[in-house]
């Protein structure tokens, strides 16, 4: 081996909510390494940007000042406190989320571009025991002996990195997962998503709920509006890949048209104008369990398809397994052992707290895609105030998501008046 420009026991690819989650916790633990990423901060990331509970439950771990860092800035978040769902015969049901512990007064969510939220959240990274190379790009990853080969590129230079150990955080089209663990885009559990900045958009809820939009012409997917500062919206459309495909839809110009012409929202756009480019990307779900580590790597976030099959949302699991990451590093380090037999503890960690609800969410997933049933739920709901609550409890109790997969249970509602 040549001599390599760095050497580190952890490198890091990727610097967005995993990666950047990975590094401040293995900072905690007082273990230096290296964290990559292709971009300069700030960068803009196309996404809803809707950040959940789950979210604000890592901030609050990685700093208990989070809410100075994230929220005081009122020109970039808005908190947002429930969750506005419009079935496809046009019926509207208001969700507000559920707090466990008022005393606090912590937000239930929030929604801020991700230009914001990124710059922010890298700038946490601490650098007493990180080593932020921006403007590096991750081209290849050779397996030698007693580590890793990583081949950069550095603001155009080519250079090498000696680790010991990678963790792919790249989000969708990671290199680390495609050569290490040979994932591949598989359509029946992809979605593909676009999104536009919309100045003026009225009907927004006062509380700022975030809206989904389930139209027929959508199904499996749908049209969200999510509120932003200054009178302006993140507007998407999200759909499986597979659908996609099959049905040979041209998502733009669905959102366009819906957005034009359907009943519930033609009005709302009437004195709109949007701001900047409708930008797509690909959203790998976690529909499916994936191999999310091997020999020296774990995968954490889009890599490793974490992306809630049903909302869509992916950051809050993103930093989750950052989180489980760095412990699993930890470990790793003090045993001096990078096997697949070792960090395989990395997948039954995860998996442990995210698969119930990944598996639940690809169920919800698949009712939201039959129109009779979800009208049927939704009508049901907005008449009946103890399934609105069972509805409301399901974004924070996955035991109360698994009554959606019981027969009985729309059997019950169906004698509920």
């Amino acid at each position: 081996m040549s001599n390599p420009h760095f050497e580190t026991d952890v490198l890091i690819a990727g610097a967005g909510p995993g990666g950047a989650s990975t590094s401040v916790f293995l900072a905690k633990e007082k273990i230096n390494h290296i964290i990559i990423d292709k971009a300069v901060f700030p960068r803009d990331k196309i996404c809803g940007d809707a950040f959940s509970g789950k979210s604000v439950g890592i901030l609050k771990r990685i700093t208990p000042a989070w809410q100075d860092y994230f929220l005081t800035d009122k020109n970039k978040a808005v908190v947002s406190t429930g969750i506005q769902f419009t079935a496809p015969d046009n019926t509207c049901l208001d969700i507000p989320f559920l707090l466990k512990n008022t005393k606090e007064q912590i937000p239930a969510g929030f929604v801020s571009k991700r230009i914001d939220f990124d710059n922010t959240l890298a700038g946490l990274i601490d650098n007493q025991y990180a080593t932020l190379l921006t403007n590096t790009l991750l081209e290849d990853i050779e397996e030698i002996k007693d580590g890793l080969l990583v081949t950069i590129k550095q603001h155009g230079e080519r250079k090498q990195i000696f680790t010991k150990m990678i963790v792919g955080a790249e989000g969708r089209g990671s290199i680390v997962a495609k050569k290490m663990a040979q994932h591949t885009m598989e359509p029946a559990h992809y979605s593909a998503g676009i999104r536009a900045y919309y100045k003026n958009v009225s009907g927004m809820h006062e509380q700022n709920y975030i809206e989904l939009h389930f139209l027929k012409e959508l199904q499996p997917g749908y049209l969200w509006i999510f509120p932003l500062p200054n009178g302006t919206a993140n507007v998407g459309v999200g759909m499986l890949s597979k659908s996609i495909s099959l049905k040979k839809v041209n998502l733009k110009q669905l959102m366009l048209e819906a957005i034009k012409t359907h009943p519930t929202l033609k009005d709302r756009f009437v004195n709109a104008t949007i701001e900047g480019p409708i930008d797509g990307w690909g959203l790998p779900l976690g529909s499916k369990k994936r191999k999310l580590s091997g020999n020296r790597f774990l995968l954490t976030g889009d890599a490793g398809s974490l992306i809630d099959p049903f909302t869509g949302e992916g950051i809050g699991n993103a930093m989750v397994s950052g989180l489980v990451a760095s412990r699993v590093i930890k470990k790793a380090i003090d045993a001096n052992d990078f096997s697949i037999h070792f960090l395989k503890q990395y997948d039954d960690e995860l998996y442990t707290k995210l698969w119930t609800e990944l598996k639940l969410s690809h169920y919800l997933q698949i009712l939201s895609s039959k129109p009779r049933l979800f009208n049927f739920v939704v009508n049901k709901a907005s008449r009946s105030k103890e399934l609105k609550e069972t509805i409301s409890c399901m974004f924070e109790n996955v035991d109360i998501r698994k009554k959606f997969m019981n027969p009985l249970f729309y059997l019950k509602i169906l004698f509920n008046r």
